[in-house]
């Protein structure tokens, strides 16, 4: 059961993710987590997105700008590396608070709580009509980068800032996929290269082949979404990516994934 319920979801979630660049390591994790250890579960999830990201660099890695990538990935790993070596530090992060609803019990931690509410601002700058004008300047793209890799190192929640600054960039549909895409995988291979330091003998190794199998199953779901993909106008790319947001954002808030 446990194989089918993380296979599913790896292929919904690659398919989402060419729309939204973002969303595979999001979801997945907490699905990881409902049969590992927190810790564990963000580096079984590190290794499928990764893998499923240099998949997707030989469909869409052409078309990444490289001066976006220049400023936004640099800082990105940089602050991977801070962040992973912060994750090995904490075999699971101390909540803010806990409660119950539907008979289950939710637990909000600092660091989701702090992307909830970084999610929410950026998604309503998509959402306001004023604010569709807006671009990010230079400046802001290292702090984005910044962002995304700090959180992905620690909490592989890299993908929802990653967008929500690329978004306001400037870039054409496909740069943005593109250049998303590429610089998800240096942080990945940032992250996993710290993990692999103190995961592989907590049972990183042991649970190979439930690995392989969402492996699978996301680069399957992201070849579906290349398909799709090529449908899309930009404008619904942008409200996707908004709308998609403040869902995950209100989620991570309440404790729920």
């Amino acid at each position: 059961m446990d194989i089918l319920i993380i296979s599913l979801a790896a292929f919904l979630t690659a398919i989402l993710t060419f729309f939204s660049g973002f969303g595979l390591g999001t979801i997945l994790t907490p699905v990881f987590a409902l049969f590992f250890p927190i810790d564990l579960a963000i580096a079984l999830t590190g290794v499928v997105h990764f893998f499923n990201n240099i998949f997707k660099l030989f469909l869409v890695g052409k078309d990444a700008d490289r001066s976006v990538l220049v400023q936004f990935g640099l800082p990105a790993i940089l602050a991977a590396f801070l962040g992973s070596w912060l994750l090995l530090q904490f075999s699971e992060f101390r909540p803010l608070f806990s409660y119950g609803l539907a008979g289950r019990e939710f637990e909000v931690s600092p660091v989701k709580l702090i992307i909830s509410i970084l999610l929410i601002v950026f998604a309503l700058m998509d959402l306001v009509p004023f604010m569709e004008k807006v671009r990010i300047k230079p400046k802001h793209l290292q702090i984005g980068g910044f962002l995304s890799g700090f959180f992905g190192g620690l909490s592989g929640h890299q993908g929802a800032l990653r967008s929500a600054f690329l978004i306001k960039s400037g870039l054409s549909k496909e740069a943005f996929v593109g250049t998303s895409v590429v610089i998800g995988t240096l942080i990945d291979f940032t992250r996993l290269s710290v993990y692999a330091t103190g995961f592989l003998e907590a049972g990183l190794l042991e649970n190979i082949r439930l690995v392989l199998i969402a492996t699978i199953s996301a680069i399957f779901g992201a070849y579906i979404g290349n398909k799709l993909f090529k449908k899309v106008t930009f404008k619904f790319l942008q409200q996707v990516i908004a709308i998609l947001l403040i869902l995950i954002s209100v989620a991570l808030g309440a404790g729920w994934i």
